[in-house]
């Protein structure tokens, strides 16, 4: 069966790149390769761990473009050129229109800090999640692995993983458990899981 082609976009340190890189190192992923790394800021360390793993990558700044549109019409045009089958989001901090989804439908992955549908939607990002988590008081939060849909974290449910929220949790310290226990885990078996699936009908 031939392996397929899979981008990972990224904006900031790229802890569940690594993930994904080290899944693919250990045989986890084995439907797909990691062919490329997309991030939309210059600086992110995640772009220093792909370089670091001979994998390809690319900077698009939303600021060269004048529209939204355009931004979105060279990420396209960037992941064509490379073949790419499927999308990893892994802490992309750009919203993705209704056209770019439209373009990859159903082979768009994101992870997100939290068990949806709890914290979830427009706003919930980052730390502000575990925040919230914290805040409403709950024992439990986790990560989910969805498609992604049109809808902010909307998508159906591929995998979840539940974490236990400890007293004396800072946000800080709860996003650090839930990345260890719950989204290095679920994002590359949920990586997998797609990347079989699109292969075999490749």
């Amino acid at each position: 069966m031939k392996k397929i082609n899979i981008a990972v976009l990224v904006s900031g340190g790229g802890t569940n790149l690594q993930a994904l890189i080290d899944a693919e190192k250990a045989g986890i992923i084995h439907s797909g390769t990691i062919k490329l790394v997309v991030s939309n800021n210059k600086d992110a360390y995640a772009l220093t761990r792909a370089k670091n793993n001979n994998i390809e990558q690319r900077v698009v700044l939303r600021r060269d473009y004048e529209s939204s549109r355009d931004f979105e019409a060279a990420l396209i045009g960037i992941l064509k050129d490379a073949e790419i089958d499927m999308i990893v989001l892994a802490g992309f901090m750009s919203i993705l229109s209704p056209y770019f989804i439209g373009e990859y439908r159903d082979r768009i992955i994101n992870v997100h800090p939290a068990l949806i549908p709890s914290f979830c939607g427009k706003g919930f990002y980052g730390l502000h999640v575990h925040e919230a988590a914290l805040e409403y008081g709950v024992k439990v939060t986790g990560a989910t692995v969805h498609f992604v849909n049109e809808i902010p974290d909307g998508g159906k449910i591929i995998l979840q993983k539940a974490v236990e929220v400890r007293d004396g949790d800072t946000p800080e310290i709860l996003q650090r458990r839930v990345m260890e226990q719950a989204e290095w885990i679920i994002l590359p078996q949920a990586t997998e899981l797609v990347a079989a699936e699109l292969a075999e009908r490749k």
